[in-house]
């Protein structure tokens, strides 16, 4: 018997037909600042104008075993979105704003259909988020995963003038903590839900609490605050904003705070979803090991100073922004 690459797993002539697939929607996303497309070895993007001293902002990350939950579940076109979702916040609370994203898709065995419902993903938060996505990587590795497994990642550049870099420089004793809700669980913490709620429940099965399934519950899409941001930013005093993913609400918002102070959070000021709570008493978790794990609600922190909060207020109230004063900080 002769021995093909195909025979040993990978499928040349399918990796062609998912690019030329995903050559009309990915164009979509182009902007005029696009140079090249798909096909050549690297993409390029010019440095947009306008900026004094442009600095730029980069971000790594992936979907981690939120992945799981969609391949089991068979419902692959909201991990692409989640993707983009969760690497525009993570940009944006630095002062960025996203310029294009280059993803990597691995794959035991490329399955066009699944692979074109993930880029579909990818396309529309990049559409919604105005990010031109400009290059990625497909590769094919039996082997390394099973068949129907894949690992998603991406890479997110974004832009900003260096004098309006948010960090926590500018973060004082006596700032507030204004958040924003999430969707649920974004992207952070599902080895831990999988592992309780998969013991007890189906994906498929509607559960009263949460008033849908696990599965639709489990896969509902990574926010994006991108837009409330800009509309933060541009209308009030911002010092810094926090990106709440794995580490909770405190594990992320002392990245942004000087270790000289504390924070301080009231978990009263807001409801939390009732995923948590169906987690939290599925699997007998420990309130700290809860803080620890999930964002319980909260998915962004704006640190803003006390005389700043009433016209903060009313700029989310006007857009109607849900939002909460959920703490402070003290020396």
């Amino acid at each position: 018997m002769k021995v093909s690459y195909q025979k040993a797993g990978v499928n040349i002539n399918e990796g062609d037909r998912f690019i030329n697939l995903i050559k009309p929607m990915v164009k979509r996303t182009f902007d005029k600042n696009v140079v090249s497309g798909l096909g050549n070895f690297g993409a390029f993007y010019k440095i947009p104008r306008g900026f004094k001293n442009p600095v730029f902002v980069s971000s790594t990350d992936g979907v981690g075993t939120k992945l799981k939950v969609a391949i089991e579940f068979g419902k692959h076109d909201t991990v692409g979105e989640d993707l983009v979702n969760h690497c525009v916040n993570d940009i944006a609370v630095c002062g960025a704003t996203p310029l294009f994203f280059l993803d990597y898709f691995a794959c035991g065995k490329l399955r066009s259909k699944v692979a074109v419902d993930v880029v579909k993903g990818l396309v529309r938060g990049c559409k919604k988020n105005g990010l031109s996505l400009i290059g990625g990587e497909t590769a094919e590795m039996p082997g390394i995963y099973s068949q129907n497994d894949y690992d998603l990642a991406g890479t997110i550049l974004g832009i900003v003038e260096q004098k309006k870099i948010l960090g926590k420089r500018n973060v004082k004793a006596g700032n507030v903590l204004i958040g924003l809700p999430s969707n649920g669980l974004h992207t952070n913490g599902y080895s831990l839900a999988r592992k309780v709620l998969l013991k007890k429940y189906r994906l498929s099965q509607h559960v009263k609490e949460i008033g849908g399934s696990i599965g639709n519950e489990l896969l509902k899409v990574h926010r994006s605050y991108l837009k409330e941001i800009k509309l933060v930013t541009s209308g009030i005093k911002v010092n810094s904003i926090s990106h709440i993913t794995g580490g909770g609400i405190f594990g992320n918002t002392k990245r942004v705070v000087p270790s000289s102070l504390k924070i301080n959070i009231d978990w009263r000021t807001w409801k939390r979803p009732e995923i948590f709570s169906l987690i939290q008493q599925t699997g007998k978790i420990a309130e700290q090991e809860m803080q620890n794990v999930f964002n319980l609600g909260i998915g962004l922190i704006f640190i803003v100073p006390k005389s700043e909060v009433l016209k903060a207020n009313k700029l989310l109230t006007k857009n109607k922004i849900k939002h909460y004063i959920i703490g402070n900080l003290t020396k």
